[in-house]
This record gives C-alpha cells, structure tokens and sequence, in this order.
C-alpha cells in the first residue's frame, strides 16, 4: 500500500479546476472537474472551478491562478490549444504540453508515431471524403474499425462486419472529422495502462481489464451503467504484465507525454500479441474512470491521486533569451 500523499497545500496556490468546455466530451468533462475540484477542496487547497465552455481566456487570465488542473476532455483542451493558451498566459497547467497533446489527441498521428518507433498498432489506412473503399477494405479486412480521429469517449466509433456497412460507418465518423481513420479490428481482451509522471521517472500503474458486454464498451457503457466489469490488477502473467507496462511507457515517451496519462490497448486471442490503441492525456476523472481505479491498486486514493497530479504542473516550453 502506498503512503498518504504529504504535499504543503500552500505551496500550490490558488488553483483553476478546468472543466466542461465545447468539445463532444463536455457532459463528461463536467463530471470529471466536479469531481477533482471536491477532491481537491477536502484536502484544503485553495481550488475553484472554471467552465471554458462558459466564460473567456480573458476571464481565466483575470482569475490570476497559480497553476490548474485540466479536467477538459477533447477538442479545445486535450488537443494541445488550450495549452498554448496556458504557455502564453504563463499559468503552470497539468498533463503533457502543446506537442504531446496535438499529436495524442490526433489518432493518426499517434500511429505514425509508434510504428516510426516500431511499436505495436494495428494496421490503418486514412480515408477522405468520397475515397474508394473497395481497395481500403481490401488491405484491411474485416472486421475493422471505423472512428473519428480527433475524438474521444467512443464518439463516432463503429465496428464494421460487412462490406455494404462500410460506407455508412465511414459517414458517421466523417460527421466529426474530415478524415477518417479506419484499423484492422483485434480480437481479444481490452486493457489500459494508466501512467503518472515524466520521462524517465514515469511509472505505469497496474494494468486494468475492462470486460463490457457483448464487448461493447460505448459512451454510454463507459460512463452510465454499471454493466461493465473492470479488473484491476488484471488477470495476466507476470511477463505479459510487465511487457504491456513496458511497452505502454514506450508509448507516452515516444509522444512526449509528462504528468499523467493512459494507454489503451487490445491484446489478441490467437497470439497473446499487444497492440496500443490510442493514448489519453487528460484521462477521465469521474467514478466510472480508469485511472482512479489504477491509482486505487496501489493504494492511492481519489482525492491523494488529485493532489499527487495537481502538484506536478508546470510550463513546458523553454523560455527564449531575455525571459
């Protein structure tokens, strides 16, 4: 079990809880931010929350906050423009900075980034409006997997079994995105690896199983039900274990996250291979969320797991000469 976390609350100053925004993830930005600005008020810290949905940067540079807690999930947040925003208001933020953010949220990116690295992902083709989908579907196969790049929460996702269905999954997803990314679909298990810290200091947490039913693991199972089963430690041997750490923290450095994050990833039947599926750099905080339950494992509380990530911001950009 993991001691209590011993931070002078003092010393974080004033505090911005950013939640709710004007991404597709709003509903759920709102109930992870409520839930670590309560966190973060038990335990003393001079917290207050504050809506970029709702009200300006110009507000938020009023506020004069010493540092804050990015709650936002998605677009205008999780993607790297709020970060800058931070950089140029000088206000230390949580999370990976403006790089590591754009390309995490940008899934085709993130795949150019780890096969680049030789790490595992399942095979993807990028797809346009009005492309041919015989010679994509061809290469890839089916079952595959049609999504949105830039969007997160299952939003815009569709597994596809037939050929005649491709084309509508490739027009949902185009609804959220320009271009739409489509991947080989893995059989198998569905893990995540929530990780804490930077660099060489980064740490995975333990592994956690999600079993939803039918394997369909949506925006409504991940955040409404309670149908979905999670096991964390996760029921797997001790080298698979230590390999999908391993390679989930591959994964975050080669994108340059820091602070917090998870990796997503499916681990197929026939061969035991792991495959990452995509990274989160401004993970869900709400009761139904992966990186809390990890946090848990090691016997870090919700509220502890708040302080621990809060106390890490900072500003990533070097500063030029003369500053």
């Amino acid at each position: 079990m993991s001691t209590p976390v011993s931070i002078d609350v003092t010393s974080l100053g004033k505090v911005g809880v950013l939640f709710g925004g004007r991404s597709a993830e709003r509903e759920i930005s709102l109930l992870s931010g409520n839930g670590v600005l309560t966190a973060l008020q038990s335990r003393g810290v001079d917290a207050h929350g504050f809506d970029t949905g709702l009200r300006p940067l110009t507000e938020l540079a009023a506020e004069r906050f010493d540092r804050v807690f990015i709650a936002l999930h998605g677009r205008f947040g999780e993607d790297g423009s709020l970060q800058g925003a931070l950089e140029q208001l000088g206000i230390a933020y949580t999370g990976s900075g403006v790089m590591a953010s754009a390309v995490a949220m940008d899934k085709i990116a993130t795949k150019m980034m780890w096969l680049q690295k030789g790490l595992p992902t399942p095979t993807y083709a990028e797809i346009e409006r009005g492309a041919d989908l015989a010679p994509i579907l061809a290469g890839l196969g089916l079952p595959l997997i049609v999504k949105p790049p830039h969007e997160g929460s299952t939003i815009g996702i569709t597994k596809v079994d037939t050929a005649d269905a491709f084309q509508a999954a490739v027009d949902v997803a185009a609804g959220f995105d320009d271009v739409v990314l489509a991947e080989q679909f893995v059989t198998g298990r569905e893990f995540t690896v929530a990780i804490l810290g930077a660099g060489k200091d980064a740490r995975a947490l333990p592994i956690c199983e999600i079993v939803a039913p039918q394997g369909n693991y949506d925006y409504q199972n991940k955040y409404f039900t309670d149908d979905v089963q999670y096991f964390c430690p996760a029921d797997l041997s001790v080298e698979l274990s230590a390999e999908m750490q391993r390679l989930a923290l591959a994964a975050y450095r080669a994108l340059g996250c820091e602070g917090w994050g998870r990796i997503d990833f499916m681990l197929r039947t026939d061969d035991q291979q792991p495959f990452l599926i995509e990274a989160n750099t401004s993970p869900g905080m709400t009761g139904h969320s992966l990186v809390p339950m990890a946090a848990r494992a090691t016997g870090l509380g919700y509220e502890d797991l708040c302080l621990k990530i809060v106390a890490s911001a900072r500003l990533k950009l070097h500063k030029g000469k003369g500053q």
